[in-house]
């Protein structure tokens, strides 16, 4: 779920922070920029791990910032093709469930990838699963189990100021996004299956 991926950058100190000590003024800019954002083909970048290199200072003119390139790590949420997550279901359509993690909610399980004999009831905007003539609804929530098939990265161009309320950017697709599936033993709600696991433990 989580990696450790390296980057490169030039890092701005600003003259404020020339009395913090040089780590702590770099560790704060580097989440500062990163943390909570998502890199394309890299994955959603949680904080900073650990600071490998870093190069003088070399202070700009006029701004008297200093200047230095920063070899770093960075904590990154990239989950592999087949793992096996738990997160909440924040909400269901006649599409599938979408489904949100303490930190990333851009998680959906298409209908398709729901277990056989699911169906849809749009009246209360749950799915249900039908299995030897038991229902097993999939409420708003619930902690579920999935599997991770696939992610998709979209490059976020900038938005001209004149066009942020137009509504094709009012409903981009978001930077980076997983598509799960529940259709094997153990995944759905994890209520289902406590009867064979024992209490379930939240992993989210």
């Amino acid at each position: 779920m989580f990696i450790l991926s390296s980057f490169t950058d030039l890092v701005i100190i600003d003259p404020q922070d020339f009395s913090k000590p040089t780590v702590d003024a770099l560790e704060d800019q580097i989440n500062t920029k990163y943390a909570n954002k998502v890199v394309y083909n890299i994955g959603l970048c949680i904080c900073l791990w650990d600071i490998l290199k870093v190069s003088e200072g070399m202070v700009g003119h006029g701004s008297g910032s200093a200047h230095v390139n920063v070899e770093f790590r960075l904590v990154v949420f990239r989950p592999f093709k087949g793992e096996v997550l738990t997160g909440r279901i924040s909400s269901s359509t006649a599409h599938g469930i979408k489904v949100r993690t303490d930190f990333f909610d851009e998680i959906f399980v298409p209908h398709r990838l729901l277990f056989e004999g699911t169906t849809f009831d749009g009246k209360e905007q749950v799915w249900i699963w039908n299995n030897d003539g038991q229902e097993f609804y999939m409420d708003k929530n619930e902690l579920i189990r999935f599997r991770i098939e696939e992610e998709q990265f979209v490059d976020q161009l900038p938005i001209p100021p004149h066009l942020k309320n137009d509504e094709a950017s009012l409903h981009k697709k978001p930077p980076y996004s997983l598509t799960a599936s529940c259709q094997q033993a153990g995944m759905g709600l994890l209520q289902w299956w406590l009867d064979d696991e024992g209490e379930g433990e939240e992993q989210e």
